[in-house]
């Protein structure tokens, strides 16, 4: 029997669809930040990261079809978004104040 054909495609799509969250989670988050706090966490601005996280969640969308088409550009995406929520998103939550937890005034 042959199965590690649909074992491996099951991988791939389970990392394809983890690759396409992280990465439209990553979009989503810039999205909401202001554009004037960006410069002040790092060298890029909010036009440039939106611009990389936009490539990097397309470049998911096409992947989910086809996993092996753009498997490095996939990982690079992926990359870039894990660079943008470990790197950027804290500071630019600890600049704007988003930490809040939602447990009242203590």
């Amino acid at each position: 029997m042959d199965i590690l054909g649909p074992v491996q495609g099951f991988v791939l799509l389970v990392l394809g669809i983890g690759a396409f969250v992280l990465t439209g989670f990553a979009v989503f988050d810039a999205l909401r930040r202001k554009g004037a706090l960006f410069p002040h966490v790092g060298r890029l601005t909010k036009p440039v990261w939106l611009g990389i996280l936009a490539a990097a969640f397309l470049i998911s969308i096409v992947s989910l079809g086809s996993p092996s088409a753009l498997g490095i550009l996939n990982v690079i995406g992926v990359v870039a978004a894990g660079v943008y929520l470990a790197e950027v998103r804290p500071k630019l939550r600890q600049i704007d104040g988003g930490g809040n937890s939602g447990y009242g005034r203590y």
